[in-house]
């Protein structure tokens, strides 16, 4: 396939961002796997409302209070929430507030953004080259 030297760059430029990206990769992979669990991806539909108590979002999601203490750590361990209002571990769990880490998140996004990018290009550039063939085969 021929592409053009403007495309080409491009291509380059997404692919050289998507190499050397600014997010830490161990955070992003970390974000990634504790939302690949539907549970955990709940919690997070819940916090965006605001914060919760882990009892509360137990109680939404229909769960054990031990089960949503294994989610919550995962989630925590990933930076994805936080407890706010937590004296130290010893702590009553019922009484833990969590909210969301927005940063995880944007971190995501961005990563996201930037593999898009790249197939937006790699895809115009395929368009491009089918177009150019089937008008070539059109002249035949």
């Amino acid at each position: 396939m021929v592409v053009h030297a403007p495309r080409a760059r491009a291509a380059r430029d997404v692919t050289r961002r998507a190499a050397s990206p600014a997010v830490d990769d161990g955070a992003l992979d970390r974000t990634l796997q504790a939302l690949a669990e539907p549970t955990r991806r709940a919690v997070v539909g819940l916090l965006r409302h605001g914060p919760q108590r882990a009892g509360e979002i137990a109680d939404a999601l229909a769960m054990s209070r031990q089960a949503m203490s294994r989610h919550l750590r995962v989630l925590r361990q990933a930076g994805v929430i936080y407890e706010v209002g937590a004296a130290g571990p010893d702590d009553d769990a019922r009484a833990r507030t969590y909210r969301l880490d927005a940063q995880p998140l944007a971190d995501l996004q961005s990563w996201l953004g930037e593999v898009q990018a790249f197939w937006g290009v790699q895809m115009q550039s395929f368009r491009k080259q089918a177009e150019r063939v089937a008008r070539e085969r059109g002249r035949r």
